[in-house]
């Protein structure tokens, strides 16, 4: 494994956060150790690389993201969760490929819509297997989806 593999950066992150006794970080970062950890050992024949590490950052933005939905709605009281939630979520995403924004997503399906012959609402599942399979580390898929609808609508 090259020393700027994820797994590098990792531990350096870890090693500054450790010296500059920055506790969010090295929360975050041991949360990612232990999913790591517990794929290795959960016997799927796992290896220690950087796609497994990109799978559990990307799995645990996943999380994260779904936590910041719920929190959201309950105002004050839940600021300082809140406030954790996306700490971890931007540090989880400077690891992961960079998505498309809205406007652009919205132009790739209707871009992919358009040169499939897809007009219909009863297709979108079509077209969104052509997004998901051609276009997966590059898009959202609930912006995806978002997109789809208001193309074939």
């Amino acid at each position: 494994m090259s020393e700027t593999g994820i797994k590098a950066q990792i531990d350096q992150a870890f090693r500054q956060a450790r010296l500059g006794r920055d506790e969010p970080t090295k929360m975050v970062i041991g949360m990612l150790k232990n999913k790591v950890l517990t794929e290795l050992k959960s016997g799927s024949g796992a290896v220690e690389n950087d796609e497994l590490w990109l799978a559990s950052i990307a799995a645990y933005s996943k999380q994260v993201r779904k936590t910041i939905a719920e929190l959201e709605p309950l105002g004050p009281q839940a600021a300082p969760a809140l406030a954790e939630a996306r700490f971890e979520l931007e540090f989880c995403e400077q690891f992961l490929p960079k998505k498309l924004d809205a406007d652009a997503t919205d132009a790739l399906v209707r871009k992919l819509a358009e040169d499939n012959g897809i007009t219909d609402k009863k297709q979108i599942g079509r077209l969104m297997g052509l997004i998901m399979k051609n276009h997966r580390d590059e898009v959202d898929g609930d912006l995806a989806r978002l997109a789809a609808e208001k193309a074939l609508s």
